[in-house]
């Protein structure tokens, strides 16, 4: 049986949009970036801040010296945490999660640094400085563990397979772990807008690109929503230490989407991802005039309200139209069967001018 649902749209001359608004904390830091933007212009937006906010370049020894600073153990402040580690007593050193924290070097038993994006997989390789520096992208790993992972690739588990989230290879690949998937999707979009296209999503991971505008896989996207941030985890004593600049090994830039994963959702769509931000709703709306509900929709089907005849257009969040359809006044349906799951710009044109409102399906 099909269900339809309404969606009530009522229009007026004073809006404010829904946008993302960072807390207090971060606002400074952001103050150059629009959050009312969506797709390829956010995305520039937050490439700016990134690269403009990275005043220290770390060289890749300084990085041993950070890493003892940003990779505690919340636990045991003598050690630090190991990526795609996760079992400290199953008498396997390459599993174990932690080590102490001055136990580096290229020994077995050591902990080394792990280029999360493969130093030979950027073009041109990344090397040891500038990229192949990158303490947003480089996390204590074992020194064997760090070797079986190599330059694979990053690729999805099978059904059944890594039960208690281990890591491993997996579908010509290598899967981080269920602690540390969402963690690598984050450090590759960070990449990607710091390097652009020397560090491509599509050459580290097995995923398809089809549904966005550049090269951002689905993985990646996947990976960045079931496994969201911690409240105060590693993730963010990281991000929170290369945030301040005043910090000896800080870098100065932030990850932006450890600061909020929703933004690679508004960026390239995908599955929705955790909002760690508050948002702003319409306000100063005229009871005659506008109003909008329910959003999200879950029908086939939405019912616009209204009194002059209206073009409605519908976009993804990349900016590609996917519909339009003309709506007269009174009372008539707006057909979005056609739509996936997501979120959705709909662009509603009258003769009074144009209103915009986001639309997100479920």
């Amino acid at each position: 049986m099909k269900h339809f649902y309404t969606l009530l749209l009522i229009f007026t001359t004073t809006i404010a949009f829904a946008q993302l608004v960072p807390p207090a904390e971060l606002s400074a830091y952001y103050t150059t970036v629009n959050f009312s933007s969506t797709g390829s212009t956010l995305k520039n937006d937050l490439i700016d801040v990134t690269t403009d906010k990275h005043t220290n370049f770390l060289s890749y020894s300084d990085v041993w010296d950070a890493s003892r600073i940003t990779d505690l153990d919340p636990n045991n402040s003598n050690n630090v945490l190991l990526i795609y580690g996760y079992n400290d007593t199953d008498g396997s050193i390459t599993t174990d999660r932690t080590r102490g924290k001055f136990e580096n070097g290229g020994s077995v038993g050591d902990w080394n640094r792990e280029h999360v994006y493969p130093k030979s997989l950027g073009n041109p390789n990344l090397g040891t400085s500038g990229p192949g520096s990158d303490a947003q992208m480089l996390r204590p790993s074992d020194v064997q563990r760090n070797g079986q992972r190599g330059s694979l690739r990053f690729a999805d588990k099978n059904t059944g397979e890594f039960t208690n989230g281990e890591s491993g290879e997996t579908n010509g690949g290598w899967y981080p772990g269920d602690e540390w998937k969402g963690d690598c999707a984050r450090i590759i979009m960070y990449m990607y807008l710091r390097y652009g296209d020397r560090c491509l999503p599509t050459v580290v991971g097995f995923g398809s690109s089809a549904s966005t505008t550049d090269d951002m896989i689905d993985l990646f996207l996947q990976w960045n929503a079931e496994d969201p941030v911690v409240e105060g985890g590693l993730e963010d004593v990281r991000n929170a230490y290369h945030g301040n600049s005043s910090n000896e090994y800080a870098q100065g830039n932030r990850n932006p989407f450890i600061d909020n994963p929703y933004l690679a959702t508004v960026i390239w769509g995908g599955p929705e991802a955790q909002n760690r931000w508050e948002t702003l709703s319409i306000t100063d709306v005229q009871q005659d005039s506008i109003k909008l509900f329910p959003n999200p929709a879950n029908g086939n089907e939405v019912t616009i309200l209204s009194n002059q005849s209206i073009i409605a257009e519908v976009y993804n969040i990349l900016g590609k139209k996917v519909t339009v359809q003309n709506i007269t006044s009174n009372q008539s349906k707006l057909n979005i069967s056609e739509l996936t799951k997501g979120v959705y710009i709909v662009k509603l044109n009258s003769e009074n001018g144009t209103q915009t409102r986001r639309l997100i399906k479920q």
